[in-house]
């Protein structure tokens, strides 16, 4: 349980930051960036639930951004640590089923898509291009400190997530911008 009375510590003020298991790392370290990158696509993602309002996939996202949480958890916790909250293979399975789910109904792809429409479309698309930079920065960080590969395995899935998602509300509006190689020359 987080019980946070106070949100200003002054213990970053020297640069650095605490991890879940009580050591200390700069705020410019691969660790912070990747955990940065990660709360960047979820709030992403938030600024997509407001665009799309209530509905399943609004629910789809709100129990992402619940794991994303539990990703950034598990990015804070180095090594390894007696009952650390870690990604597991069923959340990285879940994400699997959903994305079977949605793209199961839509056409299959003749173009490359250009990251637009509405704004719901919009916003998904922005989110599944944060979550990439955050895969990036998870990536990154396990070349020098290896990470849970369910950790790096969710990260992939979500931006494939958000991919046939942005498709799934793109086909209920009429279908996607696709690419026009050439068009503007």
């Amino acid at each position: 349980m987080v019980k946070l009375n106070k949100i200003y510590t002054r213990t970053g003020d020297g640069g650095s930051a605490g991890l879940v298991e009580g050591s200390r790392v700069s705020k410019a370290s691969a660790r912070m960036s990747a955990i940065g990158e990660v709360d960047e696509a979820n709030s992403a993602i938030g600024v997509a639930m407001s665009a799309l309002g209530s509905g399943e996939l609004a629910e789809r996202l709100l129990r992402i951004q619940n794991d994303l949480f539990d990703l950034g958890a598990d990015v804070a916790t180095p090594g390894e640590v007696d009952g650390a909250l870690r990604i597991v293979a069923s959340q990285v399975a879940r994400l699997e089923g959903e994305i079977d789910a949605m793209n199961a109904s839509l056409e299959p792809l003749t173009s490359f898509i250009l990251p637009g429409g509405s704004a719901a479309v919009s916003a998904l698309h922005f989110a599944r291009a944060v979550a990439r930079r955050a895969e990036r920065a998870a990536v990154a960080l396990n070349e020098a400190e290896p990470l849970n590969p369910q950790l790096l395995a969710y990260l992939n899935r979500l931006s494939d997530f958000l991919f046939v998602a942005a498709r799934d509300v793109a086909a209920s509006e009429g279908g996607d911008v696709l690419w026009q190689p050439g068009a503007t020359r």
